[in-house]
């Protein structure tokens, strides 16, 4: 089959790879019908090139129809439809029933000490091969599919993968009270999608934050009050202009959908540069205990929120080192709740918005759609953001 491979920094190539088989009783084998290129895997393309594998096959927001089921999969039949979430879970042990499937202890690359496998996401996440392919093997399968209907175009569905349930998480993280503010910082499909649920769920007001005119154009269309990066000197004069609009206070909560990759800190660039370009038996573990992020997003953040409110850290992180400003966190008596998305534990709550109304706007939510030949393309595009690319689908 044909599959997106990654072969080192910005380098990723279309190969011809082994077909994918049952190799446990709980694994299906998916024929992939649409999947999508996220903002995690520039990560990947860029940051966390340590961490990879030459041949490594990305890419973790598939969905398509059943091929194959092993003998312990129930629920599930060939030519079903379904999505697959990005974590791989079991649904049945502790973590899971806590409504954790990220931390699902089945899974958990416990020689990593991280949490649950994760598909097309380097070693520290089971390097296990992603959705950017032909064909899909998923283990777990009598738990991580999600069945959806017949009919309606991928895009009504495929952003439950990922994008959904991310930006679903981002704001009940947030805890933004009925009629309260909410600030979005990264207008990328993360942030772009979790302003679009922050509206249906009820916030007043809903203000947004990026540097690309697409992106801005996008969220304005849709009734968010957009503030462009450019045209502040600094941090301060943004942080300033959103609080005046608050009664001085700031916002009742800020979404951070940035992460580690935000403009600005040169320091911490340099740094993940260096690491990206060492031999990886010396990026590797130079990177997991000493590796540092770029805050700036992160820090305007903590600046902009109210005194009491919240923080929800949505943007993936990954330092050992981070620097952060514990006075001010702690003064301004600051709530933070962060990490990957519990698809599962959301996906019931999402798919009654997936309606002909479409109030959440998925069906033309994707800029550009690519057959998976193209992918070096997309990759390249959407990381210089290039061609108004805000979400890629590829079709196989």
């Amino acid at each position: 089959m044909k599959a997106v491979t990654w072969q080192g920094k910005r380098d990723v190539r279309v190969e011809d790879v082994p077909d994918p088989r049952i190799q446990e009783p709980t694994d299906a084998v998916i024929r992939i019908t649409s999947t999508g290129l996220c903002g995690s895997d520039l990560h990947l393309y860029e940051v966390l090139t340590p961490f990879m594998t030459p041949g490594d096959i990305l890419g973790h927001e598939p969905m398509g129809f059943v091929e194959e089921v092993g003998p312990e999969v129930t629920g599930l039949k060939p030519g079903d439809r379904v999505v697959v979430p990005f974590q791989i879970a079991c649904g049945h042990c502790f973590m899971c029933d806590t409504g954790l499937p990220t931390q699902c202890e089945t899974t958990q690359v416990t020689g990593e000490h991280m949490g649950a496998a994760l598909f097309g996401y380097t070693r520290l996440y089971g390097a296990v091969p992603g959705g950017q392919a032909e064909y899909l093997r998923v283990p777990q399968a009598q738990y991580g599919p999600i069945k959806v209907p017949e009919g309606p175009p991928d895009d009504r569905f495929v952003y439950l993968s990922d994008v959904l349930p991310t930006a679903w998480q981002a704001v009940a993280y947030a805890g933004v009270p009925q009629g309260g503010s909410v600030a979005v910082l990264g207008l990328g499909p993360i942030g772009d999608m979790a302003c679009r649920v922050a509206q249906v769920k009820g916030a007043g007001r809903v203000f947004g934050v990026d540097l690309v005119p697409e992106r801005l154009q996008r969220a304005r269309e849709r009734g968010v009050e957009t503030y462009d990066l450019r045209s502040f000197d600094n941090e301060k004069e943004l942080v300033a202009a959103i609080q005046d609009e608050t009664d001085g206070r700031g916002p009742d909560a800020v979404i951070d959908a940035v992460g580690t990759e935000a403009h600005g800190s040169a320091a911490a660039k340099l740094v993940q540069q260096g690491a990206a370009i060492l031999p990886r038996k010396i990026g590797g573990p130079l990177a997991e205990r000493f590796s540092i992020d770029r805050l700036a997003a992160l820090n305007t953040a903590i600046e902009l929120v109210r005194r009491g409110g919240t923080l929800s850290l949505i943007g993936v992180y990954g330092g050992m080192a981070d620097p952060m400003p514990m006075l001010t966190l702690f003064d301004k008596q600051i709530q933070m709740r962060m990490g990957q998305a519990n698809v599962r534990r959301w996906s019931d709550e999402i798919i009654p918005f997936l309606t002909d109304e479409d109030p959440l706007g998925v069906e033309d939510f994707a800029t550009h759609r690519l057959p998976l030949a193209d992918a070096p393309h997309a990759y390249e595009m959407f990381q210089k953001k290039q061609d108004g690319a805000v979400k890629v689908l590829m079709q196989p």
